[in-house]
């Protein structure tokens, strides 16, 4: 783990944690805070320095705590705000920071304060959600719509007004162009704060502020992969979202926050950035040291694999960022888990998912790994009755939803993988079982112990931490890069395909620079350097020094 110092985040990697399914310890079907807290010991075993908690609030849990309905409380079916600060202790304990997920931009319609704001037009809360009238011929405000599929407006025949929702319908969109609910926001987060929490990621942080004449936004000629909802069979893809999220406005609140997190010593900020533009957006969010620490972008939670894209999304961020900082992930609670979705042809390979661990690890920026990440879990493949996720059920079939990457964590090759004594919430996928974490530390070359031996190497490589980051080639498979930090410089070699690659490596570097290959753990396929050739075999990296 990193040391103990005010800017840990920094090339840190966060380990995310989704409550529902890491473990069950009281046998409902439905992992827990205790149970988290259970297995912390393995989580830093693994030489991760953070976990981020998925949302544990109070909530009818319609998106599965995603809509919050008491953003100071712990929903029952986790725990009790003591089993937090027990959690909590726990954690620092083994020299791990914890983040929990904060979601801003919306509540639950069973929020105290909606279910006051929509009884009429004079409450002390009337405005602290986004109303507007119909149109003269009755139909919604503008032409907005929602993630989930469908206008982003839903008619309250309660106040005879329509309310603003971004995701599902019961999850309406707060006002934050009235300053009242930022304040009460900003009391929530420092309510966390003083219990002890290091940061938190902060969910769409792109989306806080509307625009308040409410333009309609133009059509999209060009739909490409690579932001929320973003999907050919979703009319949210058909939109240039310029006016329902991404404005001016939400600047000063980041600002806010960060004002906030100063005043709390080691504590962090990761938002997730979701637009047409999210390079863009990130880089904004993060540079001047007066915003957010820390952004992610959907660009490499797309289908796309190719080692151009991850190139070109690197450079793009390289060349926008200034003194920002990225994160980056290849996987979590919304994507196809990354072992099936950049599996080659279409078949799953424990040697390829090391190949994309090694090379998460070794770009520039901070880290996030999703659980069961480490064990090279894929996709599970859940029956139309088995799913809960409603964005699934509403794309059905050719969009599965979120239920396959959200299946319970295997830690035993038995049934439920050990995760319950109780039919769980989800269904254990039985192809998991043999990939759990007691049959993993068993095996010397495991996807975990690759993880483990590789985040080991990565502590003793300041380079990999903070350093620069340079490429030199890439085709399909391959993608070559030098990271550099003072006197460190290293050269990374990646094969995530299955055909050998050869190159002179004169093409590559200076021919008087002189070349050290790095040993690599047994659970890694390292590449080879032979009559100044290098050789990349299928599924491979190799970690050259240079002087």
């Amino acid at each position: 783990m990193l040391e103990n110092k005010s800017n840990w985040w920094r090339g840190g990697v966060i380990y995310q944690i989704y409550p529902r399914s890491f473990l069950d310890s009281n046998n409902d079907g439905i992992g827990d805070l205790p149970g988290i807290t259970r297995k912390l010991d393995y989580v830093a075993s693994l030489g991760v320095d953070a976990i981020w908690l998925s949302p544990f609030f109070t909530s009818p849990m319609k998106d599965f705590g995603y809509d919050v309905s008491d953003y100071c409380d712990v929903d029952p079916i986790f725990g009790l705000l003591s089993d937090f600060d027990a959690l909590i202790t726990k954690a620092h304990s083994l020299g791990l920071k914890v983040i929990i997920d904060q979601v801003l931009n919306h509540t639950s319609d069973q929020h105290p304060w909606f279910e006051e704001s929509r009884q009429n037009h004079t409450n002390d809360k009337h405005d602290w959600y986004v109303w507007q009238d119909a149109k003269p011929d009755g139909t919604a405000p503008n032409n907005w719509m929602s993630v989930f599929g469908g206008p982003a407006w839903h008619w309250d025949s309660r106040r005879c007004q329509y309310y603003l929702h971004n995701f599902l319908d019961s999850q309406p969109d707060l006002n934050f162009h009235n300053p009242a609910i930022v304040t009460a926001l900003m009391d929530t987060l420092e309510f966390w704060l003083k219990r002890g929490v290091d940061g938190f990621r902060l969910d769409t942080a792109n989306f806080f502020y509307h625009d308040a004449e409410l333009k309609d936004n133009p059509p999209k000629h060009d739909i490409v992969e690579g932001s929320i909802g973003v999907r050919l069979d979703n009319p949210y893809a058909f939109q240039l979202h310029l006016y329902d999220k991404s404005q001016p406005e939400n600047i000063p609140f980041l600002q806010r926050i960060r004002a906030l997190m100063d005043r709390y010593p080691n504590t962090t900020t990761v938002g997730e950035v979701g637009c047409d533009f999210s390079l863009k957006t990130m880089a904004e969010y993060t540079q001047g040291n007066d915003k957010l620490h820390m952004c992610y972008s959907f660009d490499l939670l797309t289908h796309d694999s190719s080692m151009g894209h991850v190139r070109n999304t690197m450079e793009q961020i390289e060349n926008a960022l200034g003194d920002g900082w990225p994160c980056w992930t290849i996987g979590n609670h919304d994507v196809n888990r990354v072992a099936s979705r950049w599996s080659e042809n279409g078949t799953p390979n424990m040697e390829q998912a090391k190949v994309f661990m090694a090379m998460l690890l070794t770009l520039r920026g901070s880290v996030c790994l999703y659980q069961g990440e480490e064990l090279g879990l894929t996709e599970a493949e859940l029956a139309f009755e088995d799913l809960v996720d409603p964005f699934g059920i509403t794309f059905w079939p050719e969009f599965k939803g979120r239920d396959g990457c959200r299946t319970p964590m295997p830690w035993e090759n038995s049934e439920n993988g050990g995760f319950s004594q109780h039919t769980p919430w989800l269904p254990v996928e039985k192809a998991h079982l043999s990939q759990s974490v007691a049959v993993q530390e068993q095996e010397p070359n495991s996807v975990m112990r690759a993880y483990s031996d590789f985040l080991t190497l990565r502590k003793s490589h300041p380079e990999f931490i903070e350093g620069r980051i340079t490429f030199l080639f890439n085709d399909e498979k391959r993608l070559i890069y030098i990271r550099e930090l003072d006197n460190r410089k290293t050269l990374v070699g990646i094969n995530t395909g299955h055909e050998e690659k050869r190159m002179a490596l004169e093409a590559l570097v200076d021919k008087t620079a002189q070349l050290d290959v790095i040993e690599l753990p047994q659970s890694i396929k390292s590449g080879e350097v032979i009559d100044k050739e290098l050789i990349l075999g299928p599924y491979s990296i190799i970690l050259l020094s240079l002087h």
